[in-house]
């Protein structure tokens, strides 16, 4: 049974990620093979402000690029 987990940005709609999963999903079984029903997509969604780049907050590089 595969677990295929996806860190990202929270506030993305549901539609958006349920085409993901299809496509996660899709694309697994057309490369490894096996039922669509053994494969789970765990999504976990995090603030900008819980994610850092460089040693820099995420939310502080979009807060820049704003002011740009």
């Amino acid at each position: 049974m595969p677990i295929i987990k996806v860190d990202m940005f929270s506030g993305r709609p549901e539609e958006v990620k349920r085409d993901l999963a299809r496509k996660l999903t899709d694309t697994y079984i057309d490369v490894v093979g096996g039922p669509a029903s053994g494969v789970t997509i765990l999504f976990n969604e995090m603030e900008k402000t819980n994610w850092a780049v460089s040693g820099e907050l995420v939310s502080d590089r979009a807060a820049a690029k704003a002011k740009e």
